[in-house]
Formats: structure tokens, sequence, C-alpha cells
């Protein structure tokens, strides 16, 4: 998509990564279009999957989920079975936000939040250890988040757009 990707597509998207809850009239006059052609690229964007969807951000220590960890994991043994099993069973943890594979020594990265530091440890006992497949695991207990972005930096594919916009769709972390 990105080699399709015009400077009031850029501008759209731009719109909807730091406010979804635009109306297209809006956005239309924001990108200097009226709001049937906006809407029409909207749609072009989404049936193309570069939107994805569109959410409302929480701010989680409002809600009591103010501990956030880091936690590097090595299993046993990383065969293909044993990646699909974990895969899986991080696919149903709600406290696991963001879960990566990585290179290097641990087999996952994973962004934990939670209440406390309790209900970690009864995250890593009946969770994540209980599953047999992990041999390590390291933590990273967050002191404060530094920066925390919902946006994607469309500056890098569309040029035009690197003067930062204000994130008023982050939430604060």
């Amino acid at each position: 998509m990105p080699e399709t990707l015009d400077a009031v597509d850029a501008k759209i998207l731009d719109l909807i990564q730091h406010d979804a809850a635009l109306s297209v009239a809006e956005i239309a006059e924001r990108v200097g279009l009226s709001s049937s052609p906006c809407w029409r690229r909207i749609k072009r964007l989404e049936d193309a999957g570069v939107i994805r969807g569109r959410v409302t951000l929480l701010d989680r220590e409002q809600l009591g989920l103010g501990f956030e960890v880091y936690a590097e994991v090595k299993l046993s043994l990383p065969t293909k079975d044993n990646l699909d099993a974990f895969d899986a069973a991080v696919a149903n943890w709600q406290e696991v936000t963001h879960c990566a594979t990585v290179t290097g020594g641990m087999d996952y990265v994973l962004r934990i939040v939670t209440r406390d530091m309790h209900a970690f440890d009864d995250f890593l006992r009946e969770k994540l250890l209980s599953l047999g497949l992990v041999s390590n695991v390291e933590s990273r207990i967050v002191v404060r988040s530094v920066k925390n972005v919902t946006t994607v930096p469309l500056g890098l594919v569309a040029p035009h757009l690197n003067t930062p916009t204000p994130n008023l769709a982050a939430a604060k972390e």
C-alpha cells in the first residue's frame, strides 16, 4: 500500500491515528476535500488493511493497573510445537499486552500489565511457569515510562509529514 499513499492519504492517516473520534467531515475539512471523497479514501485504506481498527485508549493507572513489567522468556526447547503452544497460551493471557519473538539469548519479550507485584507473581506461577515450556524468565519492572505512543511514524513513508503532531490519543502510561 505505501507505494499508492499520496499526501492526502498520509494526512488522513495522521489525523486518524492521533484522534480516531474525528468525524469524516472534520477530517475532510482539514485535508481539503469534501466528505464523500474523504470517506472513500478512508474506506479504501480500511479495505487495504492500512487502517486496522479504531480504539479508545484507557488510562490503566486510573483503573488500578499501574504495574508494568517487561519479561524476557526462554523456552526449554524451542521446537515448532512448543513455540506454537506458547503463542496460543499468550494469546489468552489478558495480562500480556504485547508479545514478540526476538533474536538473541531469549525467545520472547512480553509486556505484562497488572495490579501489583503480587498479581505479577500469581501470573508468573499460575500461567507462565505452569506451562512447563519455560526454562528462564528475566523480568524488568518499569519504574517510569519515558515514551509510550500509539502512533506509527508516518514521516518515514510520507516525508512531508515529518512535522510532529501532538499525540492526542496516547494513553498516559
